[in-house]
């Protein structure tokens, strides 16, 4: 018997990768390791593939599983956000989080074009508060934007809400390795940033005129996990990922090693022309040092914006951003790092000093950031 198997590769049809937000569960946290975030600091990372927004300083704290409170059924981590004051909203105030979604994993939705398909949001959202609370799609020109609106019934209980939005068949929505799709969850937005429910416009509206504001109450708490955007008018079972595959998609915008890098390098040497060349290591000139290659465990969305070097409790007690580096002939040292090249699938270094022959180790962890 022969089975035959038709699987659509894009629309709402699609079987795989059917959620095109990434960590959408919360799961994975490679900078904190679940530490809380307080406060949260405008257009910094925190989970991974998720950023926060907030134009004044010291209004809100959050952080994977913040709150201790049970996730909905199905889910063992979500986001937890806390207001640290009651603040009353200036007009051009931001405050919220966001995930921006890669323009090649919606470029099958068309937008911008006569063909655009509907998406479907759906997440599950716990909040202290109650009434009209709000979010956004927008392009990455934040020029075409749609702010939604949802309600949260009970307070401190969990609730799975659904938002149909309509494709936009105007604006320019990018499908290249830039911002495609932004999906933002706006916790108080001033009234230059707010805008008509439920309706495209052509300018930056975060949320509906009138909605809750989180950071106007003190203490007041936001919890979301669950969090899917896919094709269509209808929400379907939030798509579960292994493990691997959501890490390794985090790590397409930010990676790290796992543990101290630790490198014996013997046959790779940097020259006063800034060339690489290959052969038996010798003694080497003050300008010269040990080349370095670190390979990204998958390739990045493009060359890293920022490579650092991390160092702690390492056997030379180096600096922050040094190598520590053991040779044979001059025992532990720090070295610098003199960068060559970055590419999406590593980066390759030298390092200055002078080094006696033999193997050199390297010692040291690193993170490389390509985010959106």
């Amino acid at each position: 018997m022969t089975l035959a198997v038709n699987i659509a590769q894009g629309g709402a049809n699609n079987v795989s990768f059917r959620n095109r937000i990434i960590n959408g569960a919360m799961v994975i946290d490679q900078r904190n390791g679940g530490a809380e975030i307080n406060p949260l600091v405008n257009s910094v990372y925190y989970l991974d593939r998720w950023y926060g927004i907030a134009t004044q300083t010291s209004k809100l704290k959050i952080g994977q599983n913040a709150g201790s409170v049970t996730p909905p059924a199905g889910f063992n981590n979500y986001q937890g956000l806390t207001s640290l004051s009651a603040y009353s909203l200036l007009t051009g105030d931001a405050f919220g989080i966001r995930q921006v979604i890669e323009g090649f994993n919606v470029g099958d939705l068309g937008w911008g074009t006569a063909n655009a398909q509907s998406v479907t949001v759906s997440f599950w959202v716990r909040s202290s508060l109650t009434g009209s609370f709000g979010g956004d799609i927008a392009n990455n020109a934040f020029n075409r934007s749609y702010p939604f609106g949802y309600t949260i019934n009970t307070a401190n209980t969990w609730e799975y809400k659904t938002v149909t939005i309509p494709g936009d068949t105007t604006g320019t929505w990018l499908t290249t390795t830039s911002g495609g799709i932004s999906l933002t969850f706006g916790l108080g937005y001033g009234a230059s940033l707010s805008g008509t429910a439920n309706a495209w416009n052509a300018g930056t509206a975060y949320m509906p005129t009138g909605a809750v504001s989180v950071v106007g109450t003190s203490g007041a708490t936001w919890y979301v996990t669950g969090v899917q955007l896919e094709a269509g008018t209808t929400a379907s079972p939030f798509e579960y990922r292994p493990f691997t595959t959501e890490v390794q998609l985090c790590q397409r915008y930010f990676c790290k090693s796992s543990s101290l890098n630790v490198v014996a390098t013997n046959g790779a040497v940097y020259n006063t022309a800034g060339m690489f060349s290959t052969g038996a290591v010798s003694a080497y000139s003050a300008n010269a040092g040990y080349v370095q290659w670190i390979a990204f465990p998958v390739t990045m969305r493009t060359e890293p914006a920022t490579f650092t070097i991390i160092n702690t409790n390492l056997p030379a007690s180096p600096t922050a951003g040094y190598w520590s580096i053991y040779n044979p002939g001059i025992g532990w040292a720090n070295g610098s790092i003199a960068t060559q090249s970055y590419t999406a699938n590593g980066v390759g270094f030298y390092t200055n000093g002078t080094f006696a022959a033999g193997p050199t180790m390297f010692y040291g962890a690193w993170t490389a950031s390509a985010e959106l």
